[in-house]
């Protein structure tokens, strides 16, 4: 067994008259200042590798860490000492430019092949709003792109006189943008964030022609940037090293084609190469011994749906087959056929979140397998009109590298895939645990519903928190009073570790100290988020919201740091921020 110790502070900018410095700052200084005023390099340093977790941290870092701090806050002191006060120390610990929780960088090894990765996944990315009557734009796809998505989602359907291409959501109000316009504001704002490769999803309702006009767009929007497979079907995806600033095209490649002339799509059927269930048509319960006879896989993959084949042919457009670089599909067939694994290919699987979760009831281990070669894509309902989004563990638990999203459907669950993503430098690809990926006797692989002994613990105190006045009205939590703040924490991942608690309230105080330790037995520590929510008591009404994170545990530094806090909708608040102190030791495995 292990344990992961976190102290947490919340603070914001010192523009106001700062908070004293809590009592284990005030002890950790006097400790390693030896009782002394002020605090050199050589005793930062001690700090930083003994409390801090940074045993490479060197005289030449703390000395940087001091200029940076007297350049700040004095712009006069730092050529007159090159040491630290108590207040000095409080503000470098508590300010998240100098001491953020995770480490910016991208550390995890990025030369394994795609699948080894989760990657930050978007579902119909050019929504503005809601799913049924919202405008289509590239604007959201700009913001994800920014943000660190990897995976944008495009529906492309005729457009009115059926010799261009849109971008909307089909069978709804939802207006169009056109096809050109998303596809040059991805190639203007792809790598902007990240490096590593754009996955584009394309769900096709196009005739063959549209499809060469696509296919044209496509070649002379991207260029060079577009990966090109050197064969039809790919024994092993490369790695995201080996694609840095490429453009990945997947989609399910064409086959037969209705004739132009009586190409149509009418409301009781999905395009062909649609990926998505049909709304009102959730799939049923599949059992190991019915599964080839599940009626609802013909609403879900129209290659199950005959009503068209009587006006199909062969004729098929190279180009746009060729710059399929991901190739997707549903065969025909009950779980086992979808989640058979060949040794010389590899394919994209897209399931709705409620056939996942019917298909790991009873094909959980053969989903993990699936998953430790191909893609799986997990999409939400189309019940959930609102944008709003789905629980992402179990996609993450059973190895789905794409985890598809509704970026605008602000929420919880939206909260865990922005905390999920700021793992690995933030760069939209966070390799999955090697557990996930170990094959053991007999074709054993990760159990996600075995039960697991604690394999480490965390202990979070959170401290404090203050600056609340700087970004809200004095008005807006209380009209006549300041404001009541506490604050949850808990843990989201494997059912196991799922918790939430709160402190106290603290009344009438915009700087609220709770000075509370909470302990948290982790089995899966590799999944698990920490969630850290505050929020403003309200008796007659219901509390209101004043912030919050998401975390991923396996990267919290060790020692106190400053955490930023972020609204609704994730953005930052330009002044809130949490502080943590870590310790970690390892035990068991699985």
């Amino acid at each position: 067994m292990g344990s992961y110790r976190i102290c947490m502070c919340f603070t914001r900018e010192f523009r106001m008259t700062e908070a004293e410095p809590p009592p284990d700052i005030e002890e950790a200084f006097k400790k390693y200042s030896e009782g002394g005023s002020h605090m050199t390099a050589e005793e930062l340093q001690r700090f930083l590798v003994e409390s801090q977790g940074e045993p490479g941290a060197t005289i030449s870092d703390a000395e940087r860490i001091i200029e940076q701090v007297l350049e700040k806050r004095h712009h006069i002191a730092k050529f007159t000492r090159h040491t630290l006060t108590l207040d000095d120390f409080h503000h470098y610990l508590f300010t998240v430019d100098f001491n953020p929780p995770i480490g910016p960088q991208v550390h995890q090894d990025m030369s394994a092949p795609l699948s080894h990765y989760f990657i930050y996944t978007g579902h119909n990315s050019y929504l503005t709003g809601n799913q049924l009557s919202s405008d289509s734009s590239d604007v959201p796809i700009i913001k994800a792109l920014k943000r660190g998505v990897r995976v944008i989602e495009l529906d492309m359907w005729p457009n009115s006189t059926r010799d261009g291409v849109h971008v909307l959501h089909g069978r709804t109000l939802t207006t169009p943008v056109e096809l050109i316009k998303c596809l040059k504001s991805i190639k203007e704002h792809a790598f902007s964030t990240s490096p590593y490769p754009v996955i584009i999803t394309l769900e096709d309702r196009l005739t063959p022609d549209l499809q060469a006009k696509v296919a044209q767009m496509v070649s002379q929007t991207f260029g060079k940037m577009l990966f090109y497979p050197e064969s039809e079907c790919l024994k092993e995806f490369p790695s995201p090293e080996e694609l840095k600033y490429r453009i990945i095209i997947s989609t399910k490649p064409p086959e037969k084609y209705p004739e132009a002339k009586s190409f149509k799509v009418n409301n009781s059927q999905k395009g062909k190469d649609s990926d998505e269930d049909v709304c009102g048509e959730e799939p049923s319960a599949l059992t190991a011994h019915q599964e080839g006879d599940d009626k609802s896989d013909r609403y879900q993959d129209d290659e199950d749906n005959n009503d068209c084949d009587k006006n199909l042919h062969p004729a098929e457009p190279p180009a746009y087959k060729r710059l399929i670089g991901i190739h997707a599909g549903k065969p025909k067939g009950g779980l086992k056929e979808l989640l058979k694994v060949e040794i010389d290919k590899v394919r994209r699987l897209s399931l709705s979140e409620k056939r996942l979760e019917k298909a790991v009831e009873s094909h959980g281990m053969d989903v993990v397998r699936f998953t430790q070669k191909n893609f799986l894509r997990v999409y939400p309902k189309c019940t959930r009109f609102n944008s709003s989004n789905y629980k992402p563990l179990i996609g993450w638990m059973h190895g789905a590298q794409m985890v598809a999203f509704n970026m605008q459907g602000y929420g919880r669950s939206l909260w865990l895939m922005h905390g999920m993503f700021r793992s690995n430098g933030g760069c939209g690809y966070v390799k999955k645990p090697d557990f996930l990926m170990n094959m053991g006797p007999n074709n054993h692989v990760f159990d996600p519903k075995a039960k697991f002994p604690v394999k480490k613990i965390l202990k979070v105190k959170v401290y404090m928190g203050d600056g609340w006045h700087l970004d809200f009205k004095h008005t807006h939590f209380d009209l006549y009073s300041p404001p009541d703040f506490y604050t949850r924490v808990g843990i989201a991942g494997v059912p196991a570790d799922e918790t939430m608690e709160k402190t106290k309230k603290k009344k009438n105080n915009w700087t609220p100290v709770w000075d509370v330790e909470f302990t948290f037995p982790l089995t899966v520590p590799e999944l698990a988020l920490l969630r850290i929510e505050v929020h403003e008591y309200d008796l007659s009404e219901s509390d209101d919201f004043g912030g919050q994170t998401c975390l991923p545990v396996s990267e919290l530094r060790e020692g106190i740091h400053a955490v930023p806090l972020f609204n609704h909708k994730g953005v930052k608040f330009y002044s809130v921020l949490p502080r943590v102190k870590a310790h970690q030791l390892y035990g068991n495995s699985y």
